[in-house]
């Protein structure tokens, strides 16, 4: 279906990748719209419980955004009309307003950078290659980091940090990236994949729903005073007790094997 988009299903993993090795992954019109369909199609399916972003080839995960069809865009829109950039239309997206509770891995695999960046921020967990680099680079380019980078990292680095690469504009390497958070753990290139999918299989092996509702719990909790998040927590913890799964896993446990979650 997709070309600039790789999107694949396996195992009970969604597998998206940027597919323009050519350009760095750099992410244009068609990459943004195939991003929107491939994040929607994993969204509403059931069996799919984890998805794993990565870039084709071993140099970059995305280098951001095609600053050849952006600049060409600006110049076609300058006389005043709308300027959005191509990954933030009006309908929601992993950038901005879509609510998607099942856990999306990063693997990133090089070039880390502005909008590419913004994408793994987007995601829950991030891998990093020894060989990846990371940057908000926008300011260098007179634009800003509006695919949720100047809201996204300060909340993931503390926040002097943060504003330290949003205001330059300059380059971490991985491990630097791990040091500050901004990634869960370093690995050599070869292992890039395996690390992200034994991650991936180890929360597969979970009952989905409730790994959806504790993302939601603690996503929803970070913008609310404790009590509010406690009662957002409640509340999903009452539904998940309704479940056919909440059941099964005292059972399994009780009987000493394996739990085989349904997701319902």
């Amino acid at each position: 279906m997709m070309t600039a988009v790789l999107y694949e299903k396996r195992d009970r993993i969604a597998y998206i990748t940027l597919n323009r090795p050519e350009a760095m992954n750099a992410i244009n019109r068609d990459v943004a719209r195939s991003l929107a369909e491939a994040f929607d199609d994993f969204r509403r399916d059931d069996e799919s419980r984890v998805a794993i972003v990565t870039g084709a080839g071993d140099k970059a995960f995305s280098a951001g955004a095609d600053l050849k069809e952006l600049s060409q865009r600006f110049t076609k829109d300058a006389g005043g009309e709308r300027r959005d950039a191509f990954w933030a239309p009006s309908a929601a997206t992993i950038f901005r307003g879509l609510e998607l509770w099942k856990p999306i891995i990063a693997a990133v695999n090089g070039y880390c950078l502005a909008g590419g960046l913004e994408l793994a921020l987007a995601c829950d967990i991030r891998i990093a290659a020894e060989h990846a680099t990371f940057a908000l680079t926008e300011v260098t380019r007179g634009i800003i980091a509006a695919g949720g980078g100047t809201q996204r990292l300060p909340r993931t680095v503390p926040l002097g940090l943060a504003l330290e690469m949003l205001l330059t504009g300059d380059r971490i390497d991985a491990h630097e990236a791990y040091r500050i958070g901004l990634v869960n753990r370093v690995v050599p290139p070869a292992e890039l994949m395996t690390a992200a999918e034994a991650l991936a299989r180890r929360i597969c092996q979970n009952a989905p729903l409730s790994v959806q509702a504790t993302k939601e719990a603690a996503l929803r909790g970070l913008n609310l005073p404790l009590e509010q998040g406690l009662r957002v927590e409640g509340f999903l913890a009452r539904i998940i007790r309704t479940t056919e799964d909440s059941r099964e896993g005292p059972r399994a446990f009780a009987e000493k094997r394996p739990a085989e979650y349904k997701g319902r």
